[in-house]
């Protein structure tokens, strides 16, 4: 695949105020896409920016010019810890329509997503998450689909779907392929019960904002286990990020969404990211397109410390735990690792004669739960999924 007949150059004009050399700044690390300097093999990369201009599917007019916006932003951070090679393709040739360039984001992702590369998508509209979904169906994958949005983009009844309700073919469709789906910090005044009885009845799943903000930390599981991670800008309260068509007073505190990307980039596989929905059209001074950099480069530093781990009974690096339950009675297997400190637990899946375990990240809270005899809700969603 030639990607330079994907994208086109970044172009940007130098900042008026630089407050770091440049040599100290991602601009000065990352390997860029110019006029001047065409798209080189990428196999060495680890990480794949592109920007995605997209928005004519979307109320929110004007996100499309977003990209360039927040790619100023991110050039003028400082690297993080450790330099890990990262390349800016530059910006997504828009397609005829709205379709052709979730197929376009299809294409490229899954060409990335083969080679290990992990893409990070500066959008543009949250409904370029179909062209993410779609290159892991391309590639006969069942992904884990995280999204962070303050409202659920389905409609309550499927007749009734709009061209933004993006997620009702992904999670509904007759050819959905999706294994999991988690969205975290819905707002209960922006949804609709029957929303939520769609999610739950197909085992997916929606956690509100005032769960998570109690224990963020909770959060790490489902990052962990997740391939596709979309975040949404207008789950940030207004007061923090402005650029959008229809901000809230409520959301999540800037702090707050930076420590969620921060879980997500440590997750335990390569995955896509996409930060979407920045409109410059209503921003003040840039301050969503820097909150939206700053998410990306907290994402990066997570990433930076990643180290791949999964539970074998045989390995030393976990220490294993088992549980007896009295009701139900079932044993419970957990396993820690002794590098990162993080949880995993067995999930039996029962077929037939046959019964096989499937591991899924979870929490010490979940452990301490079934040592207190109670059936850890992580388990109990995954052990009917799976039965």
């Amino acid at each position: 695949m030639n990607l330079n007949d994907y994208f086109d150059p970044v172009s940007l004009d130098p900042p008026e105020t630089q407050f770091l050399p440049m040599e100290h700044t991602l601009a000065g690390q990352i390997r860029k896409h110019t006029p001047d300097q065409p798209i080189p093999e990428v196999k060495e990369y680890v990480l794949a920016l592109m920007g995605i201009p997209e928005d004519r599917n979307s109320e929110n007019a004007g996100s499309a010019e977003g990209p360039d916006h927040i790619r100023k932003c991110l050039y003028q951070l400082s690297g993080t810890g450790q330099n890990i090679p990262v390349i800016d393709l530059g910006n997504f040739k828009p397609g005829k329509n709205p379709v052709d360039t979730y197929y376009a984001v299809r294409e490229v992702n899954a060409y990335l997503i083969e080679m290990g590369i992990c893409p990070i998508l500066l959008g543009g509209t949250q409904d370029i998450t179909r062209g993410m979904y779609m290159a892991y169906r391309s590639l006969n994958l069942k992904p884990n689909l995280v999204t962070i949005d303050s409202r659920l983009d389905i409609p309550s009844e499927p007749e009734s779907a709009t061209p933004g309700d993006y997620l009702e073919e992904v999670l509904f469709g007759e050819k959905t392929g999706l294994f999991h789906y988690t969205n975290l910090g819905h707002q209960v005044y922006h949804l609709s019960r029957k929303q939520l009885d769609r999610l739950r009845s197909n085992t997916y799943e929606s956690i509100g904002i005032g769960q998570i903000r109690a224990n963020l930390k909770e959060t790490e599981p489902i990052f962990r286990d997740a391939d596709i991670i979309s975040l949404d800008i207008s789950s940030v309260k207004q007061s923090d990020a402005p650029g959008y068509f229809s901000p809230s007073p409520n959301g999540f505190y800037s702090e707050e969404i930076c420590q969620l990307a921060k879980y997500a980039g440590a997750g335990n596989r390569p995955r896509c990211f996409g930060v979407f929905e920045t409109n410059p059209k209503f921003d003040i001074n840039d301050q969503t397109a820097r909150l939206a950099a700053e998410i990306i480069w907290y994402y990066m530093d997570g990433f930076s410390g990643w180290k791949e781990e999964y539970p074998r009974s045989s390995s030393e690096e976990f220490t294993k735990y088992m549980v007896n339950l009295s009701e139900p009675d079932h044993t419970l297997v957990f396993y820690k690792s002794v590098y990162s400190g993080r949880w995993w637990c067995e999930v039996p899946v029962i077929s037939g004669d046959d019964t096989h375990v499937h591991i899924i990240a979870c929490s010490y809270e979940d452990y301490l739960k079934a040592s207190n005899q109670e059936v850890p809700e992580r388990w109990l969603r995954f052990y009917q999924k799976l039965n």
